[in-house]
């Protein structure tokens, strides 16, 4: 017998074991977050501190994301160009907040060559003129490049996005939320009129909304940063937050209204159509490799991955079952023919993604390879299925698996993914409204957020909405219970209240939760 042969009960029984990651989220959910990126094979640590290896599961999420928000950009008109690695130190120093927001996160290149050292080994050789900073992000040296470009007012609008790599050196890293270099995309773009800017900054916030809660099906709250959050030289940023199951806060996306800051800074200038000189208005936008993150900590559970189909690297999995070589020609060319089947079937506008898993694996192993990746739809094919022509399906969303004929599968296999995109969602929408409070007092905020001593502790959180001012009133009782300001909603309407912290009038709330 071959190490295919896999009992049906032997499937029925593994349900009932224990979970298939351990710790598990009630356990230590910043070790389980790890876990889980083990499990699924998404990444791992590289040699240098701080940076990661994308893996190709890991890296064919990131693939979907980018292929969806790629068409998204570009459906607003934006094209998609690249700038250097290297930026010049001077380019950071022309705008004061800018490098005063970046400079302790800068790597800095000193040197343009390596020479042996005489021992063996080698060392720096050939200083530079001047130092060169690997971008932390472009505003400076796209913003030089506008000023080459930008001439007229004939010239503009210019809209840019750039998917690239950046480094920003981090003193606490984890795996996908947090890395000293990370993948992301950054959009610049150039308007003539503040009118003009302050649209594509709400719009670009409008498509990141768009993505991640009708792809990656988490819910979020737009919203406007306080002064203190807001991008390092920017007037305005927009941004996205979303609840992890943990109950904190995480930052999904930003967009940011620069207003003229880097157009003085960069000479980025045109002659308007009465013809004076003017400087452009300008803003930037970006998410990255942190929405992998997000996408975990939102939908996972104590057995592993769980993907929304529509960026999943694979919708389904098929795994034959056969005892010997006489049922494993049957059993494979009835699996070959489904996956074709199948295949010609479009989801969201591609065929869908369908993996015959033949390996000479066991069963068992098998099937719990599929679950820690969080295979939305696998299917299991023995003799037995065959012969009624239908197949064993579970969906990874659900506990539950039971057999399914092939031609009520090949009908509704769209609508089975369509649901558990759904059902994805309504579960984090749920989530997040069981752990959101209105707060009217400064002593039930502090009850609410505990002491703040455990930073990874889940047992204080939650968003919090609560009236607030802007002063250093408020910011020492956020920074000792370890409470960040998250956003003033856009949705919020004006409503009169009084300032937890201070007393003072206030007309709207603020989002307050613990975060990444």
């Amino acid at each position: 017998m071959g190490s295919q042969v896999w009992y049906r009960n032997e499937f029925q029984s593994m349900n009932q074991k224990k979970t298939a990651i351990s710790p598990t989220r009630q356990e230590n959910y910043p070790e389980w977050y790890q876990q889980v990126i083990r499990g699924a094979d998404l990444a791992e640590n590289s040699p240098v501190r701080g940076c990661m290896v994308i893996k190709p599961w890991g890296y064919g999420i990131w693939e979907n994301m980018q292929y969806q928000l790629d068409a998204m950009f570009k459906e607003t008109g934006h094209e998609n160009a690249y700038f250097p690695l290297l930026i010049p130190m001077s380019f950071l120093e022309k705008e004061a907040k800018h490098v005063e927001g970046f400079a302790k996160e800068c790597a800095v290149v000193t040197h343009h060559r390596l020479e042996p050292n005489g021992e063996g080994g080698l060392r720096p050789a050939g200083p530079l003129d001047e130092p060169l900073i690997i971008r932390p992000t472009s505003e400076t040296m796209i913003g030089s490049m506008f000023s080459k470009w930008v001439q007229s007012y004939r010239d503009l609008p210019i809209k840019i996005n750039q998917w690239a790599n950046v480094m920003r050196w981090e003193m606490r890293t984890r795996m996908f939320l947090r890395t000293s270099e990370f993948l992301w995309q950054e959009g610049h773009t150039v308007h003539a009129t503040d009118t003009e800017a302050w649209e594509e900054t709400r719009q670009m916030l409008d498509v990141y909304a768009d993505f991640v809660e009708n792809y990656m099906a988490v819910p979020v709250i737009k919203g406007e940063k306080t002064a203190t959050e807001r991008f390092p030289g920017a007037v305005a940023t927009l941004t996205i937050e979303a609840m992890m199951q943990d109950r904190k806060a995480l930052q999904a996306g930003t967009s940011h209204f620069l207003g003229q800051t880097f157009s003085k800074a960069q000479e980025i200038k045109f002659q308007s159509e009465t013809g004076d000189e003017q400087f452009a208005w300008t803003t930037s936008w970006g998410v990255s490799t942190r929405l992998i993150g997000a996408l975990i900590m939102t939908h996972s559970d104590d057995d592993g991955l769980v993907l929304p189909p529509r960026l999943a690297p694979k919708h389904i999995v098929i795994s034959p079952i056969y005892r010997d070589d006489a049922q494993k020609a049957q059993v494979l060319e009835y699996c070959r023919n489904l996956q074709r089947e199948l295949t010609s079937i479009c989801y969201d506008g591609r065929p869908l993604r369908v993996l015959l898993d033949d390996r000479d694996v066991r069963g068992g192993e098998k099937k719990w390879q599929h679950v820690r990746k969080g295979i939305p739809i696998r299917l299991e094919i023995g003799a037995r299925d065959i012969a009624q022509d239908g197949a064993f399906m579970a969906r990874r969303d659900q506990g539950n698996s039971a057999a399914v004929s092939r031609s009520e599968l090949v009908a509704n296999v769209v609508k089975i993914l369509d649901e558990i995109q759904a059902n994805l969602f309504q579960r984090a929408v749920s989530m997040r409204t069981q752990n959101s409070h209105r707060i009217d007092s400064l002593a039930d905020f502090r009850e609410f957020f505990g002491t703040g001593e455990n930073e990874d502790s889940a047992e204080q959180g939650g968003f919090v909405y609560a009236h607030w001012s802007e002063s250093d009133a408020m910011h020492a009782v956020l920074k000792e219970l370890k409470v960040t300001p998250r956003c003033i909603p856009l949705s919020g309407e004006e409503e009169p209240g009084t300032c937890i912290f201070t007393g003072q009038p206030s007309t709207k709330r603020l989002v307050f939760a613990k975060s990444y």
